[in-house]
């Protein structure tokens, strides 16, 4: 995933937690009101915040857009980001056709002309993650000391971040 300069201190650090994770669950309310989550791929991160990913317009998650949950998972470096926030759809050729990769095509045959692609805009209000430090034998040995101490010992940073909103942020200072 692309991730462009970032318009706030919090979208720096988010933008930081998330470079590199190349899949995530995004999680949706189904027209029962259920909670569904499904693998997607995002492609950037923009300037404002907002993260890009190709949709089908056939789909029925593009109704239900108004709550919508992307957690970001990276096992290997032990950092877990889950992100609120709602969805928007746009069809516009220009945008699909600059954020089109060819790792879309499976989905999307016709490539960026097809009839059924859109982008989904998911567009982050809120966000907490959780980071351990150090190499997994450290992190190994501090969850068996946070065991036997019946507390957390070295675990790593847990943070939310709640100034993400574009209409919210506040310029970074160079």
């Amino acid at each position: 995933m692309k991730i462009e300069p970032q318009s706030s201190t919090e979208l720096i650090e988010l933008g930081k937690r998330i470079d590199g994770i190349n899949v995530v669950m995004m999680t949706t309310q189904n027209a029962e009101g259920a909670l569904v989550s499904r693998p997607m791929s995002p492609i950037e991160m923009d300037g404002n915040g907002a993260i890009w990913f190709f949709s089908d317009l056939r789909s029925a998650r593009i109704e239900h857009l108004r709550m919508v949950n992307v957690a970001f998972s990276d096992e290997g470096n032990a950092t877990y980001v889950s992100i609120a926030g709602r969805g928007e759809i746009h069809v516009e050729r220009a945008h699909i056709d600059k954020l089109w990769t060819p790792f879309a095509r499976p989905w999307f045959p016709e490539g960026p002309e097809s009839s059924n692609i859109a982008l989904l805009k998911f567009v982050p209000e809120s966000a907490e993650y959780w980071d351990a430090p150090n190499s997994k034998m450290v992190r190994m040995f501090a969850l068996a000391a946070s065991v036997l101490a019946s507390t957390p010992i070295g675990m790593g940073d847990h943070d939310t971040l709640t100034d993400l909103s574009t209409h919210t942020q506040k310029p970074v200072l160079a």
